[in-house]
């Protein structure tokens, strides 16, 4: 059930048709958006795996991208709750750790950040429906948080039974998806106009942006491809 976590925050979770297409990028890229409008933006990693060790403490890439993308000063562990070090699924490695994932202790993180900032960019963690535990999976998040949800679709082949799968997953679950994002990940995929005019026609929320393909991706200068306006009005 969703609770109301702060009076004044607002939120949205970013969700990927599966790991590996740019989810981390596209929080980032949104981060900036908002900051641009004048909003104080922080984002929120609430569980990582695939972490070093460096002066004592685990560093995660994904979560050192969301701090230096966020426009107010936090701490790795206020926006990373969970943090693992093997690169596997979150459930195995909150198993091996011996540390269960408690949606409690997100929504508290969660909680935390609202109050400092104007809106918090929840990045979910591999598949909409990854799990978390045995009765748990990474959808569990936005509707514990009450957020709608920003799906990143990674532009390749499969991506719109991908993409479809998971606004399906979403619809079921009683999540509602604010907007979409097109990464184009595959630069060389066949026919990517007209499967974006497919996403287009069946995905119920609008296109908020096409990510190029680029070697050195800044997410400050991708959120310009976005149209955060759009999305500000929709969460």
């Amino acid at each position: 059930m969703a609770e109301r976590l702060s009076a004044t925050a607002r939120g949205l979770f970013v969700a990927g048709t599966d790991t590996g297409v740019g989810k981390t990028l596209a929080a980032c890229a949104l981060l900036h958006g908002f900051a641009g409008l004048g909003l104080r933006a922080v984002g929120m990693k609430p569980v990582a795996a695939g972490a070093t060790r460096r002066r004592g403490a685990w560093h995660n890439d994904d979560v050192a991208q969301l701090l230096a993308a966020s426009s107010i000063g936090v701490t790795p562990q206020a926006i990373n709750p969970y943090c693992f070090a093997p690169p596997i699924a979150p459930h195995i490695a909150a198993a091996e750790a011996g540390v269960p994932i408690r949606l409690s202790a997100i929504a508290a993180g969660y909680r935390r950040l609202g109050c400092a900032a104007d809106v918090v960019v929840v990045e979910g963690v591999g598949g909409l429906l990854v799990p978390l535990g045995r009765r748990s999976c990474a959808s569990d998040i936005p509707r514990r948080l009450g957020l709608p949800v920003v799906l990143v679709v990674g532009l390749r082949l499969g991506c719109l039974n991908h993409a479809l799968l998971t606004a399906d997953a979403m619809q079921h679950r009683g999540l509602r998806l604010a907007g979409w994002i097109a990464n184009r990940i595959d630069p060389r995929m066949p026919r990517s106009a007209r499967n974006l005019d497919a996403l287009r026609e069946r995905l119920a929320a609008p296109l908020l942006g096409v990510v190029p393909h680029v070697r050195d991706p800044r997410p400050e200068r991708l959120s310009r491809t976005l149209d955060i306006n759009i999305l500000n009005a929709r969460i």
